[in-house]
């Protein structure tokens, strides 16, 4: 499985009600895209339900089955419509070590996502087996997904939630507007 996430940052006095509107309309067409596992459509706002982000952002996040499943939507007419409206973003993923899908994911109403370096000469395996420990003990998570960038060197924890988390340092926290599924 990877990970994927763009995002956009938008200017402090954007509208957020044109995000809610997009996600609503066009969120639903995903619904049953081929090898994906679910897209969280995020946003947050700079003053947003119970959390403060320090900036307006709409930001999905995609867990796919196969490589072939984000070549096939990077290349599609609706992606080529979303560079249009906000800009070409930088696309990045993860490979998955570990992801963990409840049965009602369209039940989450937040995402907490985490990104941290590995820094060099790490060990890989006691980070991840670290990752894949603290991603189970979420409690209420209705998914967990952690992963790493070899590239970069970075780790990514997303968290899919019914309920807004405790603050968590260094976490994004975001809403989810909808949550595609196969």
């Amino acid at each position: 499985m990877i990970a994927m996430q763009y995002g956009f940052t938008l200017p402090a006095d954007y509208d957020m009600s044109i995000i809610d509107r997009r996600v609503r309309d066009e969120g639903p067409l995903l619904d049953g895209f081929p090898r994906l596992r679910f897209k969280a459509y995020l946003a947050a706002r700079k003053q947003d339900d119970g959390f403060t982000s320090a900036e307006n952002l709409y930001a999905p996040f995609y867990l796919w089955d196969e490589p072939e499943g984000i070549d096939a939507f990077l290349s599609s007419p609706g992606f080529a419509t979303l560079t249009r409206d906000f800009g070409w973003p930088s696309v990045r993923t993860w490979q998955v070590w570990h992801a963990e899908l409840g049965a009602d994911l369209r039940a989450a109403k937040y995402a907490s996502r985490e990104i941290a370096p590995i820094a060099p000469y790490s060990n890989l395996a006691e980070i991840r087996d670290a990752a894949i420990a603290e991603a189970r003990s979420r409690p209420g998570a209705l998914a967990t997904v952690t992963g790493f960038d070899p590239t970069a060197w970075k780790t990514v924890r997303l968290s899919l939630r019914p309920a807004l988390p405790a603050p968590m340092p260094g976490a994004q926290l975001y809403t989810v507007g909808h949550v595609a599924l196969p």
